[in-house]
């Protein structure tokens, strides 16, 4: 089952504009250290758009040779047309991760019929169960639960993750939808309030820089101690905030940087934090607790 604190993961770039492996390796120690459930290789926060299918292949084996068996792997191999997703789900399904989650088709808007079939024809085509994932604040269109259901009948569909961050939403999905089909957060200001109306897990830009305390927040409210996990979400609340002051992943890249375990790197069209967000985001960082280079011992 996919469920608990997953992390949309960071890719660490060099100077050069080459993916940086000596800090992918340490950014995946990192989150084995830190008890991060599952890694998203290639998720939107990993830059997905600006990523070759190469170069999320290679990220991919290395996660699964560093990490199978301690965490989840997931890989992000979405794109806005059904050919491309069906290519790219039936290579990377095949490279030992645990999962592989597909955006929503973005851009082109297509119905709700168009985004059935698409999925149907990506999840008959990969090898690992798949992950919805619905954003409509980025794409343009809205995964909405009646199709979900449909969708969830597939044998190899086994989960969404809900970035809207209603939990009327996700009751609705969950009461149409088998049992064994899972619920996740996209939405970290959100997720425990999802977890209370029956999702799994979240799938984290936070966890990028506090997973300890974003596993523990998971724990509680799986557990159902919603106190305890209501009381750890709000020291993170600062950070779910402001690692949007920019469109993401530029706050959460640059943090992940202040906290030595990467470059500042990022590939255009996105660029650098603006040094005036810099206070902002080190502000939240330090609400919850996070260790910067220049503290470590």
């Amino acid at each position: 089952m996919i469920c608990g604190s997953m992390v949309a993961i960071v890719t660490p770039m060099s100077a050069d504009g080459n993916l940086d492996w000596p800090a992918w390796d340490r950014l995946l120690d990192f989150h084995l250290r830190e008890g991060t459930e599952g890694i998203v290789v290639a998720g939107t926060t990993g830059e997905s758009p600006a990523l070759t299918l190469e170069e999320i292949e290679e990220l991919t084996r290395r996660a699964v040779a560093r990490c199978r068996g301690k965490l989840k792997v997931v890989v992000g191999a979405g794109t806005y047309a059904t050919a491309s997703t069906v290519a790219r789900t039936r290579v990377l399904s095949r490279l030992g991760a645990d999962a592989v989650m597909l955006v929503t088709p973005y851009y082109n808007k297509p119905t709700q019929e168009g985004l059935y079939r698409h999925f149907m024809a990506a999840a008959d085509a990969s090898d690992v169960p798949i992950i919805l994932y619905n954003v409509p604040g980025r794409t343009a269109v809205d995964l909405l639960p009646g199709t979900v259901a449909r969708l969830a009948r597939h044998s190899q569909i086994a989960a969404v993750k809900e970035a809207t961050g209603s939990s009327s939403r996700a009751r609705k999905i969950l009461a149409a939808c088998p049992e064994a089909f899972s619920l996740l957060s996209g939405d970290d200001a959100t997720a425990m309030e999802l977890m209370g109306a029956g999702a799994r897990g979240v799938i984290s830009v936070t966890a990028n820089v506090a997973p300890r305390r974003m596993r523990d927040a998971c724990d509680a409210a799986l557990r159902g101690d919603f106190a305890r996990a209501r009381s750890i979400d709000t020291d993170l609340r600062p950070l779910h905030k402001d690692l949007f002051v920019e469109a993401s992943p530029i706050p959460v890249k640059w943090a992940v940087s202040r906290m030595g375990l990467i470059g500042g790197a990022i590939r255009l069209p996105l660029v650098e934090l603006s040094p005036a967000h810099h206070d902002t985001v080190l502000r939240a960082m330090q609400a919850a607790g996070v260790t910067l280079k220049d503290q470590a011992a």
